[in-house]
């Protein structure tokens, strides 16, 4: 399996950012063809120092393959969704890895 974890962190100016990104990551990329799993959210609080509570979204994406997350990254839906939804965001950060074969 491929897991493709992307970190948003909104733009402070406007505070419904994070749940329009959030509605934006349903529309336009749970249903892309290839997704073994979606999960997207809001940021959880949390009293532990190493829990990173500097962004506002994370979307988690299993793919059962590099290629397929390769073929996604390129699919309408997704270029449609940066697109339409980059507004957003001020910084992304992504981690991508492979569980073993």
């Amino acid at each position: 399996m491929f897991s493709h974890v992307v970190i948003f962190w909104t733009d402070p100016a406007n505070p419904q950012a994070a749940d329009q990104l959030v509605a934006g990551c349903h529309e336009y990329l749970k249903t892309i063809p290839g997704l073994l799993q979606f999960h997207v959210g809001k940021m959880v609080g949390s009293p532990r120092d190493v829990v990173d509570q500097s962004y506002q979204v994370a979307l988690n994406l299993i793919f059962p393959d590099k290629q397929t997350q390769d073929d996604y990254q390129v699919h309408p839906r997704h270029l449609e969704f940066v697109a339409k939804n980059r507004q957003f965001w001020r910084k992304v950060v992504v981690y991508d890895f492979a569980g073993p074969q």
